[in-house]
């Protein structure tokens, strides 16, 4: 509601104060949660979480005890060790909880929820062995021990993964989600709320913001006060947490806004203006009552360029191994459809800016480089990059192998030359590169690879700004876990056929 209107009292609903960008309060209704969305609270989604846990635990246990051999199949070693397992089987919840598995911020990246599981590993275990010795088991198999640390552990990351995507899609349709307002109204604060946006299954729905400027309506949301009532405001609207965007907000008015609202049980976060560097390069230091944030650098020297070409190596040769006959089976229908090479080559820029010639199955009629020019009008990308979705250049053939990216298997060829990597920004051509700015230019310092952040973050579908923004995220964030996280994703990608180019 805006301005001055009054809302219109429905004895059947109660009502809540909402401040509009002139900070007039207004009475809206607010509609009351069905039956469905009452059992999505966070309180039992999260017993929910916790059996699921549990029942996890129990499988891995029968798991573990399956493999008789492992307790050489006398009955009696084999009772010792369920009353083991039954006894110790609370312990796991406790070190769950103890790990803060059930906290979501805690557990928002996959590696440390795997973190987390495998140090509850250790815990138990510890408590397992320290048990058998005070009830004085007479036999304590060591292999036991080792299967119920693979075996838990395993389905617990198997369960964990579902539950992640059960998550992320109930976020998505908005069957759970946790109403938060920004603190601010510069651009930070704006790009905060478009972000959350482009990412519902995170979980987040904007309020609105506070600030002492009026931008007026954006995505959505509009300011709901100045920076006073901040506390009115999220009582008014009911939100749980605050994002403060820094840049906007005075240092001093941060320290004492921050503390009244997570003494006040509210959720508060802290936007930085920092973009596109990985969270697990952030290291908070104190320094005088000053909290600073240390940037890890990262290192792609010594035994990591060593492990990343052995990486290389072994995957190129497997990969041109396996897929022999794939690629017999396309060179033929290649030549059967139309005349001309199998193979196309083109000159492309590597590591350093060094031209390399990229070698890939021909998709396209054999004159398609002297038809570029005439279709030059047609081009949907934007930026130096030459796409058309439906290129008259692309055979039928072409089109199949494309789809699939069986086109691109040849350049495993690249990789063992040392010309490319498995993972790594797309190679560019020569006169892609001429059109590039200055900050384009750092994606050289490490080499192109067959597959990237951009190949599995759209490929394709996703614009220059993103592909720029993509492909540096890769550079100056690289790391082994990374690489092998990319390659699972472009698997996927090419099993379903996803951002066909």
């Amino acid at each position: 509601m805006q301005g001055d209107a009054v809302a219109e009292r429905v004895p059947a609903q109660p009502e809540t104060m909402r401040m509009n960008s002139v900070g007039t309060a207004v009475l809206m209704p607010v509609r009351e949660r069905t039956d469905e969305e009452q059992t999505r609270t966070p309180r039992a989604l999260k017993a929910r979480l916790v059996a699921a846990d549990m029942a996890a635990v129990v499988v891995g246990m029968l798991l573990a005890f399956g493999w008789r051999h492992v307790l050489r199949g006398d009955d009696d070693v084999l009772g010792t060790h369920v009353v083991l397992a039954t006894i110790t089987l609370p312990v796991w919840l406790g070190a769950f909880a103890m790990n803060r598995l059930y906290l979501a911020r805690a557990v928002a990246r996959h590696s440390e929820e795997l973190r987390r599981i495998a140090n509850s590993t250790i815990i138990v275990i510890g408590v397992m062995v320290t048990v058998a010795f005070a009830l004085q088991f007479k036999s304590l198999s060591r292999l036991w021990i080792l299967s119920v640390a693979l075996c838990v552990p395993a389905c617990l990351v198997i369960e964990r993964l579902v539950a992640r995507r059960i998550f992320a899609r109930l976020r998505r349709t908005g069957a759970i989600v946790r109403p938060v307002l920004i603190i601010g109204t510069d651009a930070e604060a704006i790009a905060l709320m478009h972000a959350t946006q482009r990412r519902p299954e995170l979980g987040y729905r904007i309020v609105g913001f506070v600030g002492n400027d009026d931008i007026g309506a954006r995505g959505g949301c509009e300011v709901l006060g100045g920076l006073d009532d901040t506390e009115t405001v999220l009582a008014a609207t009911g939100a749980t947490g605050a994002m403060i965007s820094l840049p906007s907000v005075d240092p001093e008015h941060v320290n004492r806004l921050t503390r009244r609202l997570t003494d006040g049980g509210y959720h508060v976060a802290l936007s930085s203006g920092l973009r596109d560097i990985d969270v697990a390069r952030f290291r908070p230091q104190d320094l005088n009552g000053r909290t600073l944030l240390y940037v890890e650098q990262t290192i792609r020297e010594g035994w990591r360029a060593v492990a990343k070409r052995a990486f290389d190596v072994v995957v190129a040769v497997l990969a041109l191994i396996v897929t022999a006959p794939l690629l017999l089976a396309a060179a033929i229908a290649i030549k059967l459809e139309s005349k001309g090479p199998v193979m196309f080559s083109q000159e492309r820029v590597g590591l350093n800016g060094r031209v390399f010639r990229l070698v890939k199955l021909r998709t396209m009629c054999v004159d398609a480089e002297a038809r570029r020019a005439e279709l030059e009008a047609q081009n949907e990308a934007d930026g130096p990059m030459f796409k058309i979705a439906k290129d008259p250049r692309i055979t039928r053939v072409g089109a199949v192998l494309r789809k699939f990216s069986i086109d691109e298997l040849p350049q495993f060829v690249n990789v063992l030359r040392g010309e490319m990597s498995v993972v790594g920004p797309r190679p560019a051509l020569p006169r892609e590169v001429e059109q590039w700015s200055d900050d384009v230019h750092g994606r050289l310092r490490v080499m192109p690879g067959i597959t990237g952040m951009w190949q599995v973050s759209g490929r394709s579908d996703t614009s220059f700004d993103e592909y720029k923004r993509l492909d540096q995220f890769y550079v100056d964030n690289w790391t082994l876990a990374h690489d092998l996280r990319i390659v699972m994703k472009t698997v996927r990608a090419v099993v379903t056929g996803s951002g066909a180019r």
